[in-house]
């Protein structure tokens, strides 16, 4: 069956009927690795796979990309089988935000006796890490601040953007590959995000063309996204990968 890229959310923070802009990477149809947790995307990947995910990369800390931790850690520190073996990938400069924003709550549980992190293997990672015998890279991109948010790529089968404006060095250097490319993109652009005249204007059309769009504010939008000849994602879609590319030691 192969490698799929799972959308299971593909909406902005304001677009809560498209669900969460989250995805999961199946493995012979199963699920192997979830990019970030928010909160209607957790509730999409619970009704696609009856569980919840052991393996988590977050690429920000944006409500609408983490609203699902705790949910998450309540599933796995109450399930011995899961406590402590829930995979979070990290990047480092995120931890700390991580942190603050979800885990640093007094008392995580109101009987006392736990902290946050019981429940997970946390392993923060720099430009790269491995995962079930895969190696992925790690690079930043254009997100509200710098060195706040950050992509993912599977060589020679997908890269994820993340809430990114357009970031054609990163992509010059992390998808030269010929991998599927789920790039952020809303009819209209903002300093946080990308929109389809940005990427319009930075990228060749031989990159476009690998582009699937997604975080965008409507289904108009996304129609008008498509009228423009651009291929745009839809909540549940899965899209075929190719194999991924023997890894690359640098």
């Amino acid at each position: 069956m192969g490698w799929t890229l799972r959308f299971l959310g593909v909406g902005n923070a304001g677009a809560v009927e498209l669900g969460s802009a989250m995805a999961t990477l199946e493995r012979d149809g199963a699920p192997w690795l979830t990019i970030d947790c928010g909160g209607e995307g957790l509730t999409a990947y619970q009704a696609r796979y009856d569980g919840m995910p052991n393996a988590v990369f977050i690429t920000h800390v944006h409500l609408d990309h983490v609203a699902g931790m705790e949910r998450l850690f309540v599933a796995s520190y109450f399930d011995e089988a899961r406590r402590g073996k829930v995979r979070l990938y990290v990047p480092a400069p995120l931890v700390p935000f991580l942190h603050q924003r979800i885990a640093s709550y007094p008392n995580v549980l109101a009987e006392g006796g736990a902290n946050f992190w019981d429940a997970f293997q946390l392993i923060p990672v720099g430009d790269a890490f491995w995962h079930d015998g895969q190696r992925l890279e790690v690079f930043p991109v254009r997100h509200h601040w710098p060195d706040t948010a950050f992509g993912l790529r599977l060589r020679g089968s997908a890269v994820w953007t993340g809430d990114t404006r357009p970031i054609p060095e990163m992509l010059a250097r992390h998808a030269d590959a010929g991998e599927v490319i789920a790039h952020d993109c809303a009819l209209h652009g903002n300093p946080s995000h990308s929109g389809i005249d940005d990427l319009e204007r930075e990228y060749p059309a031989a990159l476009l063309a690998r582009c699937v769009l997604y975080h965008y504010a409507s289904v108009a939008d996304a129609e008008a996204l498509r009228a423009r000849g651009h291929r745009v994602a839809t909540a549940g879609e899965g899209l075929p990968l190719a194999e991924p590319l023997p890894t690359a030691l640098p």
